[in-house]
């Protein structure tokens, strides 16, 4: 019975969001009852999520199995360590959202909030079926309703041109994802697809070389582009700024995640022995998904925007961890494969929770200065003090820097990278450093990006939102739940990486020793070692220090004065650093690749437009060769039934031929 306790309180917590979405639809015409009663609800159902992860980490496996309405194809669950960690994501991440969302949808009304509310428990149940699929056909219909009811969400302000179009764009990119999906599934699973697919079929599926690398290449394409890695991230740019801000940080913080769990699902449970290139071919995509996102990011001037950019950045650069851990696993070196692997989930929490705290400082942002263009914000931190504190840390936290979550999982990952020598093969040993110094030049454009996003929207002086004020205590509250988890996450890292231990074990069979005392050595004290704890008290201890001597210096009464002008008689906002100017030194190095124009606005002044190089180049090409292939198939559409019956008899045909 107790080890059925996980998987049975996982189930029942996806049934309560479902009730709760159905609730929530009949109660929309009381916006009051609604939110204040849904949304918390939703916020206790998340953290029973959370509790059934971390029940999963030690419990052994468990299964449960349902017959549907087609006896071929069952209803398939399980939960296992793997899929508690990513429960664990999800319970808290959907926790602080959902008491976001109980502040912030607080104005809508009638049939709006009776379909946001239903849709966004659907997106919720999406996940989380997600995650417990133990069959293709479970896993595949479970991520179809995450994916349409994440489109839906998207098209919440679907009067808007703008949001249709990213709605459209979004879904095109799911469904092409799916497909993918769905062929390398039946690559692994074979005849067994004809009973719904099930995973423990799939395991260490015996499959010949050629066959194996084209259900990984299905699979990985598949996956990354619900993951935004190139070149199919063009839905992601568009679609998270057009969604509400809980949205946004759900489908940045989780949706991209579960891309990333069923990659890990299927290169490292699936599909058998590695093949040497998939390591390299998988962290080359994860550098260059990496470099773009934060060279994009750098010079975006809307704030949801630039942070959608940012999580293309973010996943690449867990791309790249798990690159590495392919690697060092197609090498046999589980060691090494494990702390790569460690760093990757260690970061898929940390993008959780502090991009999720992002994107709800920016909703945040938005309710209270009425935008989230930075060239209309600026000197917030006097009108909304305590967003800009939350916003402050989370900025802090996805800049890497220490003591915060940011800095562990990317340490972890240079760890791994500084292990790299010991390869048998020269050519990688070589390459690899390379590698690494992009990973180092990834980070610190992000913290130059995140120096603008910060600097431009909260400090100086107000450039338009002049009478902006601090949003609601639920709001704040659900900031402030993300905030104390980057500290507590950046503080104890042995905490999680003790938790991961039954995930590595799952996946590689083995773990790493990670804590020696306050110390934090993934591979052994003579080679690195970290201790947050005692790096936060030295700057603590500096910044008192320091403080006291000056206060014993300087301890007269303050005299206050103007500041420094630098001889202007008036300082007004024109004279601070607009969004585009700041990255001015990136629109030059890398002009060709933003494609930088200019373009005049209704009111005469000119703005700099900045285009993607992929649209032109592969896109808009591939657009035409659609459109040619869908003119020559409008040639069979000749309207004469014998023709069509002549169709129908042939593929038979070919179907028979194939099958037979």
């Amino acid at each position: 019975m107790i080890s059925c306790l996980p998987l049975d309180l996982a189930t029942g917590a996806l049934l309560l969001w479902l009730g709760l979405g159905l609730l929530g639809f009949l109660l929309g015409g009381w916006p009051t009852a609604a939110c204040r009663l849904i949304f918390p609800l939703s916020s206790v159902v998340a953290l029973l999520l959370a509790i059934a992860g971390f029940s999963a980490l030690t419990a052994p496996p468990d299964q449960l199995q349902l017959r549907g309405p087609l006896p071929a194809l069952p209803w398939s669950f399980q939960i296992d360590p793997l899929s508690g960690f990513f429960l664990i994501l999800l319970g808290l991440l959907a926790f602080a959202v959902s008491l976001f969302a109980t502040g912030y949808f607080r104005t809508l009304s009638g049939p709006a909030l009776r379909r946001l509310v239903l849709q966004y428990h659907t997106f919720l149940l999406g996940m989380g079926l997600v995650l417990l699929a133990a069959n293709a056909f479970t896993f595949l219909v479970a991520w179809e309703v995450m994916a349409l009811a994440s489109y839906f969400l998207v098209v919440t302000e679907h009067e808007e041109a703008g949001s249709r179009h990213a709605g459209f764009v979004y879904l095109l990119i799911a469904h092409l994802g799916a497909l993918a999906i769905l062929l390398g599934f039946v690559l692994l699973a074979g005849a067994a697809i004809a009973q719904g697919g099930p995973f423990s079929a799939m395991l260490h599926a015996p499959l010949d070389p050629f066959w194996a690398s084209a259900a990984f290449l299905l699979t990985f394409f598949g996956f990354g582009a619900k993951a935004g890695l190139l070149p199919l991230h063009i839905w992601l740019p568009d679609a998270h700024p057009a969604a509400p801000a809980p949205v946004s940080a759900l489908m940045s913080g989780a949706m991209l995640q579960m891309a990333f769990y069923g990659m890990l699902r299927v290169d490292f449970l699936f599909l058998g022995k590695l093949a040497s290139w998939w390591g390299p071919f998988v962290l080359g995509v994860g550098l260059a998904t990496a470099l773009f996102g934060v060279l994009f990011a750098a010079v975006q001037t809307d704030m949801k925007r630039l942070l959608a950019y940012s999580s293309i950045e973010n996943m690449g650069l867990i791309m790249v961890a798990f690159g590495l851990a392919l690697i060092f696993r197609a090498h046999g070196l589980g060691a090494l494969a494990a702390l790569a692997l460690a760093a990757a989930l260690y970061h898929a929490l940390n993008h959780a929770f502090f991009k999720g705290l992002l994107f709800l400082g920016s909703g945040s942002v938005l309710h209270g200065a009425g935008s989230v263009a930075m060239d209309r914000l600026g000197g917030l931190i006097r009108q909304m003090p305590q967003t800009a504190f939350f916003m402050l840390l989370g900025t802090l936290a996805i800049a890497g820097l220490p003591p915060l979550n940011g800095f562990v999982s990317e340490w972890l990952l240079l760890q791994a990278f500084l292990l790299s020598p010991a390869l048998p093969q020269s050519t990688l040993s070589a390459v690899l450093p390379l590698a690494a110094s992009g990973v180092v030049l990834a980070v610190a454009l992000a913290a130059y990006a995140m120096v603008k996003f910060y600097g431009i929207a909260f400090l100086g002086q107000a450039r338009g939102a002049r009478h902006a004020h601090e949003s609601g205590r639920w709001e704040r509250s659900a900031m402030a739940l993300l905030s104390v988890a980057c500290i507590v996450l950046g503080l104890f890292p042995g905490i999680l990486l003790n938790m991961l231990h039954p995930v590595l074990q799952e996946m590689l069979g083995q773990g790493f020793a990670v804590q020696h005392g306050l110390w934090l050595t993934p591979v052994s004290a003579q080679r690195a070692s970290y201790s947050p704890i005692i790096f936060f008290l030295g700057i603590a201890t500096a910044l008192g220090l320091g403080f006291l001597l000056i206060w014993s210096f300087f301890g007269r009464p303050l005299r206050r004065v103007p500041v420094w002008s630098c001889g202007f008689p008036v300082r007004t906002s024109a004279m601070q650093d607009s969004p585009l100017g700041f990255a001015q030194p990136l629109l030059r190095i890398f002009a060709p690749l933003y494609q930088a124009g200019r373009e005049a606005d209704g009111a005469g002044r000119w703005r700099m437009r900045i285009g993607e190089p992929l649209y032109r180049g592969f896109y808009q090409p591939l657009n035409l060769v659609a459109f040619w292939l869908s003119a020559q198939v409008l040639r069979l559409q000749q309207g004469r039934i014998t023709l069509y019956l002549l169709y129908s008899f042939l593929t038979l045909l070919v179907l028979l031929a194939i099958w037979r």
